[in-house]
Formats: structure tokens, sequence, C-alpha cells
């Protein structure tokens, strides 16, 4: 297999809806292979020098660190939070056939061979 590094992104929102439009839009611009919607979650942290307690829905992305910036930067743009969370972690291992199907997703060549 060629050298490739795979990547889950995290981000959160606080709406199903607005999960599932951050994860639809970045797999249509193919910034990311696929999305999965977890939730609701209860996210405690401090904002503005207050401890906050909220419910959201976690989305974690499946894209190759070649498609990063291209994901973080439609986050940052969709995204209607004022500090999104966005967060990368490495693949360093997985399915051979599933790593190889997110690198096959994520590249532009596809989405123009698809007319795209």
């Amino acid at each position: 297999m060629a050298t490739v590094d795979w990547l889950t992104v995290l981000t959160t929102t606080d709406a199903a809806e607005k999960a599932e439009a951050l994860a639809r839009g970045a797999v249509e611009a193919r910034a990311a292979a696929c999305a999965q919607i977890s939730g609701p979650v209860t996210s405690v942290y401090r904002w503005k020098g207050v401890v906050e307690t909220a419910a959201e829905w976690q989305v974690l992305f499946k894209t190759t660190a070649a498609r990063y910036d291209d994901l973080e930067s439609y986050l940052r743009h969709a995204h209607d939070y004022d500090t999104p969370e966005i967060i990368a972690t490495p693949i360093v291992r997985g399915s051979a056939d599933y790593l190889r199907w997110v690198e096959e997703e994520t590249t532009e060549e596809a989405s123009a061979e698809a007319g795209g």
C-alpha cells in the first residue's frame, strides 16, 4: 500500500440537523470519505470565564492528511460556533481495503471523473 496518512477529525455542534449538514457537506466536497454522527453527548467546558454544560452532537470524519486543510477550511466556514472544535487524530492502522476506499473517496480526481 502506498504511503498515505489517514485521519479521523472530530467536531461538535448543538443540533442533530447541523451535524448532518456538516457531515453531508464535507462528504459532498470530498473533504471526507464519510462521517458518523453521535449524540446527544453532554459537553462541559469553560467559555468566557463561565463553566457551561450543553447537549451536543459529535461528528467524526474519516479523511486523508492530504485533504485535512480542505476539511478544516470547510468546517470553519460552515460551522456556526465562534471557535468550533476541530481535532484530528492519526489512524495508525486499519483495514487496507477501508483505508484505500477513504483515499479514493477523498481524491479530487474521483470528483472530476464523477463530473463533480
